[in-house]
């Protein structure tokens, strides 16, 4: 038996209007829509918040899933309402090698001015952007952090800058924000990263102790805070073995219920 788990599946009650392109019906019929990904990295963290964040678990969190691929996730009451990746997981926040969010025009003019092909321009967008085509430098984080080069400081101004542009849609999607979460490879290891983050969300009620977020702790907001920060490792592998699980036991029930039958 084979079960597959969906990384777009915790996203599929997002209300329409949040999933539309503003493109003819006959394309968003064929499947042409915003999925959003890493659902199952969210999933995860929107039931561990019962336990470690109970006063936020059922409020309005904006999630980071920051890594070589990075996107956020709007989450209200545990479901997922908005989020920055779309048709593909090449839209929304600039990642390690891929563009991020980017006008529809770029691409025209890469194939028209450039005379790159279909697989050239998908080549370009998935392995030369990012971090790594800002910087001319790396797409790892911890070497941009570590490097002089004023090219390595514009990535990392130019990724932050857009973590806290989406941070104030996606809490715009919610009528408001409660909580902040920090997970994956650079969201859980950069502390520098989510001070400059968090120091530019002040705005909003955010007062992060600088001390808890240098050692790493799980909450690294103040108690003062008005919006409260974490920072929780993700599992994406145990949402896996869980939902094959529940699968694995339907399927024996059923067995067992045809047996007695």
């Amino acid at each position: 038996m084979q079960v597959a788990c969906f990384d777009t599946a915790f996203h599929r009650n997002h209300p329409e209007v949040a999933d539309r392109f503003a493109i003819p019906e006959t394309l968003y019929d064929e499947g042409v829509r915003r999925y959003g990904f890493h659902g199952l990295s969210y999933e995860y963290i929107a039931k561990r918040l019962c336990t470690v964040a109970p006063e936020i678990a059922n409020g309005r969190v904006v999630v980071a899933h920051l890594g070589s691929g990075a996107s956020m996730c709007a989450i209200s009451a545990g479901k997922s309402i908005d989020s920055t990746m779309g048709f593909t997981a090449l839209d929304g926040l600039p990642m390690g090698t891929r563009a991020g969010q980017l006008d529809a025009g770029v691409v025209l003019y890469l194939m028209s001015e450039k005379k790159m092909s279909v697989k050239m321009v998908e080549h370009f967008l998935y392995h030369d952007c990012g971090l790594k085509g800002l910087s001319g430098i790396s797409n790892d984080v911890r070497e941009l952090l570590a490097s002089s080069d004023p090219r390595a400081k514009l990535a990392l101004d130019y990724f932050i800058y857009r973590i806290v542009l989406f941070t104030g849609m996606l809490a715009a999607a919610m009528d408001g924000i409660d909580g902040f979460v920090f997970m994956a490879g650079i969201g859980e290891n950069a502390p520098a990263i989510r001070e400059a983050v968090l120091q530019r969300l002040s705005w909003l009620g955010v007062e992060l102790s600088s001390r808890a977020n240098a050692k790493g702790d799980l909450k690294i907001s103040l108690k003062r805070s008005r919006v409260a920060c974490y920072v929780i490792p993700t599992d994406e592998e145990l949402m896996i073995a869980s939902h094959t699980l529940r699968v694995l036991r339907a399927q024996n029930s059923t067995r067992v219920e045809e047996k007695r039958a």
